[in-house]
């Protein structure tokens, strides 16, 4: 079994719907992301023998995903109400609906999802919403 590890960080916005606790309220974090690969045989021909994936393009894939989350503010649709939407959005706020609660469970799960859609052979999904604190998430 081959493997490859790469990171990326994402700065956000967020705040958890239906929860009774600090995270309630808007807060930010420096989401870091840690991103591995699996793969049971090397890529046996091209410009890629030799491989699991070129780290380039692996680092590239996991940016491109991870850069659609900075500097904006992950909503669960519906949490918001229509006039708060377009009062954010009126001011210049970049928003990011996502179709679920934005916990570090649920990104590490996106994030992985965007990145097979992508053809990476992803074996697992780290998601540090602290330095101390992690969600991961293995297809």
């Amino acid at each position: 079994m081959f493997g490859l590890k790469t990171e990326a960080s994402f700065d956000s916005a967020h705040f958890l719907t239906d929860y009774y606790g600090k995270c309630e309220n808007l807060h930010g974090h420096r989401w870091r992301v840690v991103v591995y690969l699996q793969q049971e045989e090397l890529q046996e021909s091209g410009t890629m023998r030799g491989m699991v994936l070129d780290f380039g393009a692996f680092k590239r894939a996991v940016r491109e995903v991870v850069n659609s989350l900075d500097h904006t503010f992950l909503v669960e649709e519906g949490s918001l109400s229509p006039a708060t939407v377009a009062a954010l959005e009126s001011e210049g706020f970049s928003l990011t609906f996502l179709p679920f609660r934005t916990t570090a469970e649920n990104l590490a799960r996106w994030i992985c999802e965007q990145l097979q859609a992508k053809g990476l052979p992803v074996c697992q999904v780290d998601c540090y919403e602290t330095p101390y604190n992690c969600a991961t998430y293995r297809p």
